[in-house]
């Protein structure tokens, strides 16, 4: 996909969201130009200081720490969150919110940094994040991102409240949504926020928690075989090399990476 987004396709969808300040040394080339290698290395992974700078830049060369700052600089700022926020706003008559899906993700980090830690069940270190989509898969939000060797479980209150926040900023809200999520989600904590926050989660049962809940749950296996979308996700995300393994150091940046590969992944949706 990255080859062929267009100059009129970024400015139009992307750029004209990200802010461009006056101020400071102008780059010697258009911003549009240092977005879309922004995105080529967001799709193949590659090393900042291995991107092929001369295919994108016609008469003049930039550094690929030019490229960095630009990015850098929109992640401190919260910048990608905020395309994000406006592109899910825009579109939201796409999304399909007859149910939403809910799951946590391990990646695997390889450089380590903020929020990692060594899981078990993966044998290596990892990092965590809970992701909500639409019934198509769509991604719709995600949680701060965690160490590896917490639960999905871990400050889960937290985590959802900023959930329920990003989505406010989309217009969009969760009162009345049908959720499901799978059996790690199985806590009386857990189904009382989303009691309090008015969301009807259907959650599998933990049987390993069978005798903690005051009383029996009912699945609902028809709306529960919705939940199977968000593997569908998984594949979307990890199509974006740098998402598929992290390199990021920064809770900040490797969250960036993630909104912006949201934003394309909604793009795509809406315009091809």
């Amino acid at each position: 996909m990255h080859v062929k987004l267009s100059k009129k396709f970024i400015t139009q969808n992307i750029l004209r969201y990200l802010p461009q300040s006056n101020l400071g040394r102008k780059p010697k080339i258009p911003l549009w130009r240092i977005v879309k290698m922004i995105i080529y290395k967001l799709k193949t992974g590659v090393q900042w200081r291995e991107l092929p700078i001369k295919a994108f830049c016609r008469d003049k060369l930039i550094s690929w720490n030019t490229v960095f700052y630009h990015f850098n600089k929109w992640s401190k700022d919260e910048s990608w969150q905020g395309v994000w926020s406006k592109i899910l706003e825009l579109h939201k008559a796409t999304l399909d919110m007859s149910s939403v899906e809910l799951d946590g993700s391990h990646t695997p980090a390889k450089r380590g940094g903020e929020g990692v830690a060594y899981q078990g069940r993966k044998k290596a270190k990892t990092t965590n994040a809970i992701f909500l989509t639409d019934k198509q898969g769509i991604p719709l939000a995600m949680s701060e991102p965690v160490s590896g060797n917490h639960n999905d479980l871990f400050e889960i209150r937290k985590c959802m409240t900023k959930i329920i926040n990003d989505l406010k900023k989309s217009d969009i809200s969760v009162d009345g949504l049908f959720m499901n999520a799978d059996a790690g989600f199985d806590a009386q904590l857990f189904r009382n926020f989303c009691e309090e926050a008015g969301i009807n989660c259907n959650i599998d049962i933990n049987k390993r928690n069978s005798k903690k809940h005051d009383y029996e749950y009912v699945v609902d296996e028809e709306l529960y075989k919705e939940r199977f979308s968000i593997e569908r996700t998984n594949a979307w995300i990890d199509a974006y090399k740098c998402l598929l393994v992290r390199f990021e150091t920064t809770i900040r940046n490797w969250s960036s990476f993630h909104y912006l590969a949201f934003s394309l992944i909604l793009l795509r949706r809406v315009n091809f």
